[in-house]
């Protein structure tokens, strides 16, 4: 592979201008396919085979008219002080309110509080039940705001008046403000680490124009593969941060090239070759952990993993190509002002003093078991918090304390009770007398424990199927109601038997304990598909089993430090004012499997650019130490900077307001923070300054079997005639001795 990406890099490198041209055009030929290309559908949540989607379908068609995927709002009224909604000049607004909202734009139908029996006890507290035509992400301005109209007149006679549900959900868009931070301190990281601005801004070229081509890509195809706007969310975070990262390595090792007296395109050629077919596993560990998100069978996620694993794709061929053809229109500019007329001997001067990575690499090498027991002990202490873990979906109750959706809810609880903000639904369904049995299920359900109410049931037309309510005595996010949901379904089996009907169990409440279910479900097969797909990827890579062992041993580490500091913050409220979180809650229930997913490709990246070149070392002459502090010296500030890069990419996304994007910002941030500077920094020169030779064992066998894609260019030098490698014999009284 180092000798095919060699020949490609000199390519490019001479037909630069032609290179250049065929990104620019894609680049071009993406945003106008977008551009004409139909509107991207409206989100959509679905979970093919549970059975809360299984009742979700069967409403959307046998109560056409009931806007079963329509917005919804729950409007809640509350009398003046010493006061009650009975009485007549309130029932009167109470009366004027309902009718106004009726009449608003785009609403099908409005409950009226005194007829659905949705007024409190002592007579204080009413709400009205309001269900639009379309979805919430197609309501007008004009829908909104004649809903906001009217509640402030009442709210203005003097009740207090608040509004829930996702009609009134605030608008949470992406402002692009993310991206131009991220962007901005990975400029000034990368003109600190380079020094030229040159250098620095080939990096930021490319990631843009790959991020661009793949973002326009996926609304271009958006209609044709019902991919929402929310699909490139990820993608966009992704595909900047590794498309960065990956033109960082490349420039770096052509820098590394030149000042070892190379020709500008014998220099791109070699940088290609080492540092690219780095890029190649390091994308490819990135695009299996991706695309293994199909597994959960969520196609929400399965979009968005396979839009960003395109994504990844694209950046890795735009640092094949188009980094070396950039490479070509600059040749030594990319090094700093001073350094440019310096020759060979003078840019590597042995006698300079040691690079910071260098020092470390040595300190590590000095003192390896106590680096391992102090990182070990540290992540594991951060990872503690994780033991607390709570799954779940965001819901009213998780809102700002100041928001009219919090106050809502916190006004249904107290006058009604907590089950009223997380009603289920049960539909039954029979061919004749579905009335019948209706009512029986609902008599057998009201005995359940923690039912506090059953409403009559509703039959549509044909008579085939019928809907109840049953109200909980407890709230959305407790665990006893995910208990009631499982003592319902299980009474259901023996009801439907007995009645000869179908009876399933739906609603919000449901298809959140159906979603963390079937994610739980998915999660050790997803593990073991994606270590066991990046184990066999870098095995090949490092042609060793220990090393890919460690790599994936420390991933586990810093994903859990990872999960633990996302409990500490977004459940237990630890610096959440800092962060920006309104109300501390339950994690998501995505979130584990997405920083699975995600964290272990970016981890692999860290392990494959820093640990290549320590193989490389190893393979040409170097002992185990000086391998290491050889991977160090050429690696480890270029790894560092990385890793400040991605850490600001993802950081910026902490500042935007939807609280998925928000955590998954901070999660992804600070898993990066931990795998990179704790895991790949000190875990893994110490455990293989202990390991010695034995990191880099394969037995004989297996290494017959695997095929030698010569990752670390063994093949690329004999054919170039290099006798040696400078690296290993200037880094050879680096080491301490024996090691």
């Amino acid at each position: 592979m180092a000798t095919f990406l060699y020949k490609l890099g000199r390519l490019a490198f001479r037909r630069r201008r032609y290179v250049a041209l065929l990104w620019v055009v894609a680049l071009a030929g993406a945003i106008f396919a977008s551009s004409a290309a139909p509107a991207p559908p409206e989100d959509s949540f679905s979970m093919p085979g549970t059975e809360s989607q299984k009742a979700f379908d069967r409403l959307e068609e046998r109560f056409p008219d009931a806007s079963a995927d329509g917005a919804s709002a729950r409007v809640v009224i509350r009398a003046p002080k010493g006061e009650k909604l009975t009485e007549g000049q309130q029932k009167s607004e109470v009366d004027r309110l309902v009718d106004t909202i009726g009449k608003g734009p785009q609403v099908s139908s409005v409950d009226d509080p005194y007829k659905a029996n949705a007024v409190s006890k002592d007579g204080t507290t009413a709400y009205a039940s309001v269900t639009y035509k379309v979805a919430a992400t197609e309501l007008t301005d004009e829908a909104r705001d004649a809903l906001t109209e009217a509640t402030d007149k009442t709210r203005d006679a003097g009740f207090t008046v608040e509004t829930g549900g996702d009609a009134v959900m605030a608008e949470q868009e992406m402002g692009g403000s993310a991206e131009l931070i991220g962007i901005a301190i990975s400029a000034v990281v990368l003109i600190l680490t380079f020094g030229s601005l040159v250098a620095a801004g080939m990096p930021l070229l490319t990631a843009i124009i790959g991020v661009g081509i793949g973002i326009s890509g996926i609304a271009a195809l958006g209609s044709t593969l019902d991919l929402s706007a929310t699909t490139s969310t990820l993608a966009m975070m992704i595909g900047l941060a590794v498309g960065i990262d990956y033109a960082l390595f490349i420039v770096s090792r052509y820098r590394a090239e030149i000042a070892e007296g190379r020709e500008p395109e014998e220099a791109a050629g070699r940088a290609t070759g080492t540092a690219g077919s780095a890029v190649v596993f390091a994308g490819l560990t990135v695009v299996v952990a991706l695309s293994g998100l199909a597994i959960v069978n969520i196609p929400i996620l399965t979009k968005m993993g396979l839009a960003a694993a395109a994504t990844v794709v694209i950046a890795v061929l735009i640092a094949l190509t188009m980094i070396p053809a950039l490479l070509g229109f600059a040749g030594r500019k990319v090094l700093r002002r001073k350094d440019r007329k310096k020759s060979a001997s003078e840019l590597s001067d042995p006698n300079a003093k040691p690079k910071l990575g260098t020092r470390w690499a040595r300190f590590v090498l000095r003192h390896p078991l106590s680096v391992l027991l102090v990182a070990v002990l540290g992540l594991g202490a951060v990872a503690v918090p994780a033991a607390s873990l709570e799954l779940g979906l965001p819901d009213e109750g998780s809102s700002a304390p100041d928001s009219t959706q919090r106050k809502a809810y916190d006004m249904l609880s107290q006058s009604f009770g907590a089950g009223f903000n997380g009603p289920l639904m049960i539909t039954v369904s029979k061919d004749a007398d579905v009335a019948g049995a209706a009512k029986t299920v609902g008599d057998s359900i009201a005995k359940i424990d923690g039912v506090a109410a059953v409403t009559p049931a509703q039959a549509n037309k044909p008579g085939d199927t019928a809907i109840l309510n049953v109200i909980p005595e407890t709230g959305p996010s407790d665990h006893k109601t995910e208990e009631l949901v499982k003592s319902i379904r299980s009474t259901a089996d023996g009801i439907g038997a007995d009645t000869g009907s179908e009876i399933l169990v739906t609603g919000q409440t449901a298809m959140t304990i159906d979603f963390s279910q079937t994610l739980d479900d998915a999660l050790l097969p997803y593990l073991g598909l994606v270590v066991g797909l990046a184990f066999l990827l870098l095995m090949l890579v490092f042609r060793s089993i220990l090393v890919p062992l460690k790599a994936a041993l420390g991933f586990l580490l810093s994903v859990a430090a990872a999960l633990g500091a996302v409990v500490a913050v977004f459940q237990w409220g630890w610096l959440a004012d800092l962060v920006g979180v309104d109300q501390p809650g339950p994690i998501m229930s995505m979130m584990p499997i997405f920083m699975i997913g995600v964290v272990f490709g970016l981890a692999m990246d860290y392990e494959v650019f820093l640990v290549t070149r320590m193989r490389e070392a190893y393979v040409h002459g170097a002992r185990p130490g000086e391998s290491v502090v050889t991977g160090f010296t050429h690696g480890g500030r270029v790894v560092a900077a990385a890793a400040i890069i991605m850490i600001s990419v993802f950081s910026g996304f902490i500042m935007e307001n939807d609280d998925m994007i928000k955590m998954m910002g901070f999660g992804l941030a600070i898993a990066v923070l931990f795998d990179a500077f704790v895991v790949r920094m000190a875990i893994v020169p110490a455990v293989l300054a202990l390991l010695g030779k034995s990191a880099w064992w394969l037995p004989r066998w297996l290494d017959k079997v695997l095929p030698n894609v010569d990752v670390e260019g063994e093949k690329l030098h004999k054919n170039l005639g290099d006798t040696g490698t400078p690296d290993a014999e200037t880094d050879r009284e680096l080491a301490p001795a024996g090691r």
